[in-house]
């Protein structure tokens, strides 16, 4: 292993660096960085190292499973140095220590401007949420913020097109307390658009186009998507503009594809070329596979032979088609997993033939909930990048970054589903 003082900060490397000054002693203290080589625009940003096989292959879908990760144990790897030299890859002690303490971070090198990350620290206290748009979601989504995170919440900004929502919204929730104990629930107030990057947690649920009850439009997320991609991209640009350095939450449909084109569209110079100035794909996440976990919850529940899913099962995938439902990592059964998958994936649909717009666990499974989890620092269903996309995984932010969960051993039949659910996206944008 290689180490440096960057900035104050240690980075440790597998190959000897250019540029970065003499080799130091490795630094004894809590945080350690590690650089990883990585496509500048289409890969990770930082991620926090749970397997030492990442810091080669941290990027793909393959860092969700151990079994298909690079393994030093085995004697070491080797790498050639662009003058054609081939040096080995060893890990030191001191690495592995630290991935099993969970404070390493990997940092893609290749990013522009990927020094800030080493800048960067874990801020404690309550946060403060600013939410766009107050409409069905917006509206379900900030009552169960306003009741439920008291605890991570500092307070809640919320900003809509018409004065009349918001002011109605600011009313609702002033109102809402517990008797002599009045400061338990997180203030709501009215924002204006130019304050919407003025928080920690920054909430996307506008929309446009949302097809009528009774419509025949099959795909309802991906018709929203030309329209919404438009409002996300106004709107990441004047985050590039805000030097935003919290989280950007998507919760429009669809979900996934939304959250990238926030990512790359906040990179984009007023030429629309990519200049990572903007979001770090980290900074980003996609908030619309906790309702599709929550929705297999219940159909598992409902039946026995699905019943595996409760305390075996995982979620893959996006907010809509690609998604896929495993009803067991241990005990994989394709037969099972796909028919939980199509109960889910259709769900929405049932809402509709009922004949109401499927709003109100969404708002709450994918929306209030998994973005408490996410404050609190715990595992919950979201899409991170990963692969050139964002894939819904199980995850969480730790002070070492974002942790996607490492499986033992993905079966090869559900890790093809996975692939393919990437490939969908990819096609999107």
């Amino acid at each position: 292993m290689y180490y440096y003082n960057v900035n104050g900060a240690a980075l440790a490397s597998l190959i000897p660096l250019e540029g970065l000054g003499l080799e130091v002693e490795p630094a004894g203290g809590w945080r350690l960085f590690a650089a990883v080589s990585g496509d500048p625009v289409l890969g990770r940003g930082s991620f926090k190292v749970n397997h030492p096989g990442q810091l080669l292959s941290g990027h793909g879908l393959e860092a969700l499973d151990a079994s298909r990760l690079p393994d030093f144990d085995n004697g070491p790897a080797s790498a050639m140095l662009s003058d054609g030299t081939v040096v080995p890859l060893e890990l030191d002690q001191n690495i592995r220590q630290a991935i099993d303490d969970g404070r390493l971070t990997a940092v893609n090198i290749s990013r522009p401007g990927w020094e800030e990350v080493l800048k960067l620290s874990h801020s404690l206290g309550k946060k403060r949420v600013n939410i766009l748009a107050i409409g069905d979601v917006g509206s379900t989504l900030l009552t169960g913020l306003k009741l439920l995170g008291g605890d991570v919440i500092s307070s809640i900004g919320i900003c809509d097109l018409s004065d009349q929502i918001t002011a109605r919204w600011e009313f609702e929730m002033g109102q809402i307390n517990l008797p002599w104990n009045y400061n338990i629930f997180p203030e709501v107030e009215v924002i204006p658009p130019e304050k919407l990057f003025d928080c920690d947690m920054f909430v996307f649920v506008a929309s446009k186009g949302i097809p009528p009850v009774g419509s025949q439009v099959k795909d309802v997320r991906m018709y929203q998507f030309e329209n919404n991609a438009k409002i996300v991209a106004h709107y990441a640009k004047m985050a590039r503009e805000k030097r935003f350095q919290g989280l950007w939450c998507a919760v429009s449909d669809p979900v996934d594809p939304l959250a990238k084109t926030a990512y790359l569209e906040s990179n984009r110079d007023e030429n629309g070329v990519f200049d990572g100035k903007g979001l770090r794909p980290e900074q980003i996440q996609g908030f619309g596979l906790g309702v599709m976990n929550a929705r297999a919850a219940y159909f598992a529940k409902r039946d026995p032979r699905l019943a595996s899913f409760l305390t075996e099962g995982r979620s893959f995938g996006p907010h809509g088609t690609g998604l896929f439902i495993a009803n067991s990592i241990d005990r994989y059964d394709e037969e099972l997993s796909q028919e939980l998958t199509q109960l889910t994936v259709t769900a929405n649909l049932k809402m509709r033939e009922i004949g109401f717009k499927p709003y109100v666990a969404p708002a709450l499974s994918s929306g209030a909930l998994s973005l408490l989890l996410t404050l609190r620092g715990e595992w919950h269903c979201g899409s991170v990048f990963l692969d050139g996309i964002y894939m819904g995984v199980k995850n969480r932010y730790t002070p070492a970054g974002v942790e996607t969960e490492l499986l033992p051993c993905i079966p090869d039949p559900l890790f093809a589903h996975i692939r393919e659910a990437a490939e969908h996206l990819k096609s999107i944008i």
